[in-house]
């Protein structure tokens, strides 16, 4: 009988590489708590009609990539491909708006799109994201580039560059997408099949092709720029401006829309060098209009989804990080050692020292052999002898140098115990 593998464009997440993941997940908890954002948790599906109405039906997202079912009560489900439309639905589903303020809130879980999967791209993978709800104010758009950079910036990414635009509100894009209608009705022959279907449809995303030909005609299309309205440009002005008193580097894109549809005034993306074709790791922007279109008061928003596969393999091209390796690794044989040696792991544990037990029962020397290819820093030996004397061996395993310590000395006080070895170990 054939083993069963995982699907395509899935994969497991193992070690080495689980620690990448492990550290950004740490950073990112940390440098999101500063900023005084709020976890959100959402379900991984949701009715399908929210990403229809919340992305836009004309997107590829919702017309291609979406993991849809109907489930046994006749209700059409969809596997998350995003996490705003999830996290915008909680925050008009549970009232958010009421608490008053501005809601500052942050997920991260895995996202479902049916795409062809390659490095850094996978039918499941996993965002990090931020939604700030509530505000208008430029600040709002500027404080979350910041923070996207600073996350970045602290994982040890150096080569980054940040693409900024604006797409205007609903009036700019209109009079945007009249020009772009007839720029690009002339060459309708020679543009893809998608971006022939997305002439009259959704022009903008015209703008998106990956097809070689049709970027080559968008080269010469008109700029969104020249058509944003009074307001629309003080808002940009401003953000280009804050951006700057924060020494945040940025370049303008006027070609910048986006995949999604709810995207207003700014765009942005935060690119990476070292990805090759895939070079996004960061992208985001403000949706003042998606809390209203998914049954919302007229709520402004920004913010931002970082992949997590690309971050990681950023990381593995900076350097590889290692598993974090015991302090103690315990070595026991007996009956009554074994069982005792369980009882001091546990108190190690406690105590705050990282502390592998050994459950092979094999020969003393083999399981010595095993604490040194573990990393351990030290090796605690536990025989009968040791149980019946109230004492156990520490062997320091770079030196090779051993002492005796009192069972009691760790059981009985793993603060005093602790406290004597911390040094050493933080050495």
């Amino acid at each position: 009988m054939s083993s069963i593998q995982a699907s395509r464009g899935t994969r497991d997440i193992l070690a080495p590489e689980i620690y990448d993941w492990q550290h950004l997940e740490a950073l990112a908890r940390r440098i999101l708590a500063q900023a005084a954002y709020t976890e959100i948790r959402t379900p991984s599906f949701e009715a399908t009609e929210l990403f229809a109405r919340g992305i836009g039906e004309t997107t590829d997202i919702v017309g291609k990539e979406m993991y849809t079912f109907v489930d046994k009560g006749d209700r059409s489900l969809t596997l998350r491909p995003e996490g705003t439309a999830g996290a915008v639905r909680a925050f008009i589903e549970h009232k958010l708006f009421a608490q008053g303020g501005v809601q500052r809130l942050w997920y991260t879980g895995a996202m479902f799109r049916y795409e062809r999967p390659q490095a850094g791209r996978q039918r499941q993978f996993h965002q990090l994201g931020v939604e700030v709800l509530g505000s208008k104010d430029p600040r709002a758009d500027a404080e979350v580039i910041a923070i996207a950079s600073d996350f970045l910036t602290e994982l040890g990414l150096t080569d980054l560059v940040v693409d900024l635009n604006s797409v205007g509100n609903a009036e700019d894009r209109l009079a945007y997408r009249g020009a772009l209608v007839d720029y690009f009705t002339p060459y309708e022959a020679e543009l893809d099949a998608d971006s022939r279907d997305r002439l009259t449809r959704n022009p903008l995303r015209i703008l998106d092709s990956k097809d070689k030909r049709t970027q080559e005609i968008v080269q010469a299309a008109p700029s969104i720029l020249d058509y944003l309205g009074a307001e629309s440009q003080k808002h940009f002005e401003r953000v280009r401006s804050l951006l700057q008193d924060l020494g945040i580097a940025f370049r303008l894109n006027p070609r910048l829309v986006r995949g999604l549809d709810y995207y207003t005034h700014t765009a942005f993306e935060i690119q990476s060098t070292l990805l090759g074709a895939q070079s996004a790791v960061c992208g985001g922007g403000r949706y003042d209009r998606l809390v209203a279109e998914l049954g919302g008061a007229d709520t402004p928003a920004v913010g931002w989804a970082i992949g997590l596969e690309r971050l990681v393999l950023l990381l593995q091209k900076l350097s590889q990080r290692t598993a974090p390796t015991a302090d103690f690794y315990l070595v026991s044989r007996g009956e009554l050692a074994e069982a005792k040696a369980l009882f001091v792991a546990q108190s190690l544990r406690r105590a705050g020292f990282i502390t592998e037990l050994d459950l092979s029962g094999a020969k003393f020397d083999k399981q010595l052999k095993r604490a040194s290819s573990a990393g351990a820093k030290a090796a605690l030996i536990l025989g009968e002898s040791e149980v019946a004397s109230g004492q156990l061996q520490l062997k320091w395993l770079a030196t090779g140098e051993q002492q005796a310590i009192a069972l009691t000395d760790i059981t009985a006080n793993p603060e005093t115990f602790r406290q004597t070895f911390s040094q050493r170990f933080s050495s």
